[in-house]
């Protein structure tokens, strides 16, 4: 038929971004009230959460810090590295696949 439109239809899936964790691991050098800086200053944490947080980092050898998208969780595990050199700490952060 002349003059006849198609309407063609798409179905689009969206996929969440694969999600990453943060972890802050534990030294014999970096101060308790530094980790609490760090986990509300680049991860708006509580005192209590920080706190907590940190406690895990000390007895367990690492804590969560958060969960982001791989971008996100990379520059917030620079931001921890780049803050403790400049502080002359030791801390370590890494990134892992949630």
């Amino acid at each position: 038929m002349a003059g006849t439109d198609t309407l063609t239809k798409t179905n689009t899936k969206v996929t969440k971004p694969p999600m990453y964790k943060v972890l802050l691991l534990n030294d014999d050098y970096t101060t308790w009230d530094f980790v609490c800086y760090v986990l509300t200053r680049f991860f708006g944490k509580t005192d209590e959460e920080a706190n907590q947080i940190t406690l895990d980092v000390h007895q367990k050898g690492a804590g969560l810090a958060g969960v982001y998208t791989f971008e996100i969780a990379e520059t917030k595990a620079n931001q921890v590295i780049k803050s403790a050199r400049q502080e002359g700490h030791p801390f370590r952060a890494t990134v892992e696949p949630e």
